[in-house]
């Protein structure tokens, strides 16, 4: 019975949302990393007001497809250098260019 409860967590890995705030369009930035900013709603404890809390991860993107402003997924992964431990899983929603 442990066997199948290993075998359904197995795989699974923390995913999280939020916007690219840097890519790797412009020149001396790093490759295949982008910048996601992400924001979290909390209410507080002792006051009760809801404040936003936001912090940013840089993802692994292979084909340097997202942009900045993008809304996408990271999904949490072997770290692939000193800072990067996120990779883009999916783009959510790319708003137009102006």
């Amino acid at each position: 019975m442990t066997e199948n409860k290993a075998e359904n967590q197995r795989g699974l890995r923390r995913k999280l949302v939020g916007r690219v705030i840097n890519d790797t369009s412009n020149e001396g930035r790093a490759k295949q990393t982008v910048v996601v900013e992400v924001v979290r709603r909390f209410r507080n404890p002792f006051y009760g007001k809801y404040v936003k809390m936001r912090k940013r991860y840089h993802a692994h993107d292979p084909r340097e497809e997202y942009k900045t402003r993008d809304l996408v997924e990271i999904q949490a992964c072997r770290p692939r250098s000193k800072t990067k431990r996120w990779e883009v899983v999916r783009l959510l929603d790319r708003p137009p260019e102006v």
